[in-house]
């Protein structure tokens, strides 16, 4: 019997989690969008977008860790309903006193930093949910590559829209609509059957426990890997995403339809990669993929600081979007493919910590750096620590694939291919 293009959508719980993260998710891109625009219009400065950026992320860099404890220990299910919850309400709190006109710079700090603390618990449970999802332990890489493209499926409609809406009537109908959206994904989720939570009584503290995942994951050459150069990528490829504004009005002399146009040929680039991942039917040949992507990113990079011209500008952006997603979903599938249910939160915790927990420190670089030397020279930057990056991880490899067969020989991904 041939097997289907998508294998993970057989899984009806799969079904409605996809269905309703794909409509949250175009609501939360708007709000990204919106909430930088808002910012650079109030402060026209660019640190103070990587102040905004530093608070919505930092929470992920010292709290994951123990949020991946905790999704080790408790029903991710639950975690995830009420992380949702939370996150509607802090939609609708952005959306309220933007619409009534009394939005200030310090009101978004506050509730970036309050979706950080949210994140930092979401984001490991959500990528620890997905095993639960599928029905068949074979369409997991499957459905993880799903989860991207619909990311990015999002994130390709989602500033389009926002753009204009900005344009149009303002940022506060973008809170507006995020706020609602995520009445579709908690339906999702209460939709769902799943198998009741087996509580892990184990022995340690906190403490202890994120010891071990530290221990498991950093002595493990080819995780230790994987998990630093995604902390490089997101420290500095990353940075893309508060200068971006900048460039926009600054460089190509637009507004905020301009914005959204960048941020949605980005998304064109990532959902081309997500797509690519996803109709993968093996996961042999990810490290070449986790070894490419920084050097794509790096170049989309520099190509887009040096672009003073729109629609060159939106084609480097398709590169920086399609090595950003390579780097994130495939790195996600490799981590998930190879790691012990028990620690699965703990590591999923720690790739969260390399990704969303080095973004923060990232964008105040960023700000810092633009600040002093402009948004082009910084990009410039980046990109030449994304392919230095590149080339570092593709000179580690044979010896990583010597680690790894055995690994894979033995889970039964392959007999005598090259991982």
């Amino acid at each position: 019997m041939k097997k289907p293009l998508l294998p993970a959508l057989r899984s009806k719980n799969y079904r409605l989690f996809f269905a309703g993260q794909g409509i949250s998710l175009i609501g939360t891109w708007m709000t990204q969008l919106a909430t930088i625009w808002l910012v650079y219009d109030l402060t026209n400065s660019p640190l103070m977008l990587g102040v905004v950026g530093f608070s919505s992320q930092i929470p992920s860099f010292f709290l994951a860790p123990f949020g991946g404890v905790f999704v080790d220990r408790f029903s991710r299910y639950r975690t995830l309903i009420s992380t949702q919850v939370l996150a509607m309400i802090q939609s609708l709190t952005l959306a309220v006193l933007a619409l009534t006109g009394v939005i200030e710079v310090w009101h978004i700090i506050a509730l970036s930093l309050f979706q950080g603390f949210i994140n930092a618990l979401d984001a490991p449970a959500r990528q620890a949910f997905v095993p639960e999802l599928v029905e068949h332990r074979e369409d997991l890489a499957n459905a993880i590559a799903i989860n991207s493209t619909m990311i990015n499926g999002a994130r390709l409609i989602g500033p389009a829209i926002g753009g204009l809406l900005i344009a149009r009537v303002g940022t506060g109908y973008c809170f507006l609509i995020d706020g609602l959206s995520y009445i579709a994904v908690i339906a999702a989720l209460l939709a769902m059957q799943v198998k009741p939570w087996k509580n892990v009584v184990s022995d340690g503290n906190p403490l202890q426990k994120v010891k071990e995942g530290f221990v498991y994951a950093f002595s493990f050459p080819p995780i230790r890997s994987v998990l630093l150069l995604s902390a490089l990528v997101s420290l500095m490829g990353l940075q893309n995403t508060i200068l971006v504004p900048v460039m926009a009005e600054q460089v190509l002399k637009g507004g905020a339809e301009t914005l959204g146009f960048l941020m949605a040929a980005s998304g064109v680039g990532a959902l081309t990669g997500g797509i690519y991942l996803a109709t993968r039917q093996t996961i042999l040949g990810i490290g070449k993929l986790i070894a490419l992507a920084p050097a794509v990113l790096g170049i989309g990079l520099i190509a887009f600081s040096l672009s003073r011209f729109l629609p060159l500008s939106l084609f480097t952006m398709l590169f920086v979007g399609l090595g950003t997603i390579l780097q994130i979903a495939a790195s996600n599938t490799f981590l998930q493919t190879i790691v012990e249910d028990d620690k699965r939160g703990r590591l999923m915790s720690l790739y969260t910590m390399s990704f969303l927990g080095m973004i923060p420190i990232g964008n105040l670089l960023g700000g810092l750096l633009a600040s002093h030397i402009g948004a082009s020279n910084t990009l410039i930057i980046d990109g030449i620590a994304c392919i230095l990056g590149s080339i570092i991880f593709s000179r580690q490899l044979p010896a990583l694939r010597k680690i790894m067969r055995p690994i894979y020989e033995q889970k039964g991904i392959i007999m005598t291919q090259e991982v």
